[in-house]
């Protein structure tokens, strides 16, 4: 049986855009994004202003992530991730998550544009995704559309992936992709 897939967003987990910006949380380090460093134009929490983005990375993330029994991937705008996330994090290159023209899709009904993606993307293997804009039609979508089990783990913009936020995903992991553990 193959590990399940780990879907990473860059800003929420491993970048904590939301915390107050006058204070670097404690671990993590500041990059300066170029403009045009992967994420498209005027997307929520891209700046439109010249100059770098400021993005905060804590390099143990990369270890952490790396502990975990999962197949690495990115589900992020952040085409550049490989270039400018992944290095910082001490990540060999991952696959992307292809979104195509649902970064342009509103839904009608609550279910984030990343979501119907990313269980393509999985298709019918057991999956967690960390992000911070997930919700209830989301859930209900993956319950409803995967053949798989997966893991919609939301994760707080402001403090970013924890602790707390490692463990569930090494249960989700060593539970053989069921959830809760168990099941």
């Amino acid at each position: 049986m193959s590990r399940p897939l780990l879907f990473l967003d860059v800003d929420g987990p491993l970048n904590p855009y939301a915390a107050r910006p006058e204070r670097r949380p404690d671990g993590y380090t500041t990059l300066g994004v170029p403009q045009g460093g992967g994420a498209p134009e005027g997307h929520r929490g891209v700046s439109l202003r010249r100059g770098p983005l400021r993005v905060w990375l804590n390099p143990e993330h990369g270890r952490a992530l790396l502990r975990l029994d999962y197949e690495l991937c990115w589900a992020t705008t952040c085409t550049d991730a490989n270039r400018w996330i992944g290095p910082v994090l001490g990540l060999a290159e991952l696959p992307f998550v292809d979104f195509g023209d649902a970064l342009s899709q509103d839904r009608p009904d609550g279910v984030h544009w990343k979501t119907a993606p990313v269980v393509d993307y999985a298709n019918g293997r057991s999956f967690a995704w960390v992000d911070d804009e997930q919700s209830d039609p989301d859930q209900a979508y993956v319950a409803a559309h995967h053949r798989g089990r997966g893991l919609l783990h939301h994760v707080d913009p402001r403090i970013g992936l924890r602790e707390d936020d490692f463990r569930a995903l090494a249960d989700f992991a060593r539970s053989g992709g069921t959830w809760p553990p168990g099941r």
